[in-house]
Parts: C-alpha cells; sequence; structure tokens
C-alpha cells in the first residue's frame, strides 16, 4: 500500500512527463533559493523567525530549511518525489494560512502559488524522467 502511494503504477506520457520535468525543475529550483537564503541568514533568522508551531524559532527554521532545501532536491531529483513534496505543500500552506493570515493577498499569493503547483504537482506523480521512475522499472518489468 506505501508503495503504490509513494510511487505511481505506470509512468505518465512522455509529453506529460516532460512537462512535469519542467515543473519539478522549475518549481523546486525557486524554492532552494528561497530556502539557501534562510541558511545562509540562519543565526539572524533564528532570532526573529516565526513560530506558528510552538516548537521554537530555531526549530521552525530549520524545519522550513529543510523542506525548501532538502526536499526542493528530492523533487528536483524525482527521489521520494511524493514524500518529498508533504513538507513542501506544508510549509507553504503554514506560510499563506497562518504566518501571513493577516497580511494583504499581495503579501501572500505566492505562498498560494507554490501551494497549488505543489499540490497540482503531488497528484501529478513524478513522471518517467525521475529517479523514483528508474529505481521502480525492475519492479514494473516483473509485474509483466
Amino acid at each position: 500500500m506505501l508503495y503504490k502511494f509513494l510511487f505511481p503504477q505506470r509512468p505518465s506520457t512522455w509529453t506529460g512527463s516532460l512537462i512535469v520535468l519542467i515543473a519539478r525543475v522549475g518549481f523546486g529550483l525557486l524554492l532552494l533559493w528561497h530556502g539557501l537564503g534562510k541558511w545562509n541568514d540562519f543565526q539572524e533568522l533564528s532570532l526573529v523567525f516565526p513560530d506558528p508551531l510552538g516548537i521554537g524559532s530555531n526549530l521552525s527554521l530549520m524545519l522550513a530549511i529543510f523542506a525548501e532545501v532538502i526536499c526542493s532536491v528530492a523533487c528536483i531529483a524525482g527521489l521520494f518525489y511524493r514524500l518529498a513534496l508533504l513538507p513542501m505543500i506544508f510549509t507553504m500552506g503554514m506560510a499563506f494560512f497562518v504566518i501571513h493570515a493577516g497580511d494583504p493577498f499581495s503579501v501572500k499569493e505566492l505562498a498560494l502559488a507554490y501551494l497549488v503547483a505543489y499540490c497540482l504537482m503531488w497528484l501529478a506523480g513524478p513522471g518517467r524522467f525521475s529517479l523514483d521512475s528508474l529505481l521502480t522499472a525492475p519492479c514494473r518489468k516483473n509485474k509483466k
């Protein structure tokens, strides 16, 4: 059951896989760039970073960096794709619905755009051009 959740049964079409690849690389690099900025400014940000979960600013920042850096790299590569997208979706959901809840829409619209894109990417799956597809190819061949 978990295997089917993490890895799609069949890779999508060539065109669909190309579109997913472009989305993976594009949105992954954008969030990676954002996360690297947080990583570089960790000392300063850890003092003022929002703590929406009540776990401390330092740990909240570390979790945001994990989602934005580590999970973005996995997303770009298509490695444990759907699992990697979950922290990214959660982070953008927190940014839109909690951190920027009282802000004007123009401030929080980027978080919503990421959230929608990552949800759609999660539904689409990693496509043929991903490490997940490469790793699960032997399993698909054995089923035939």
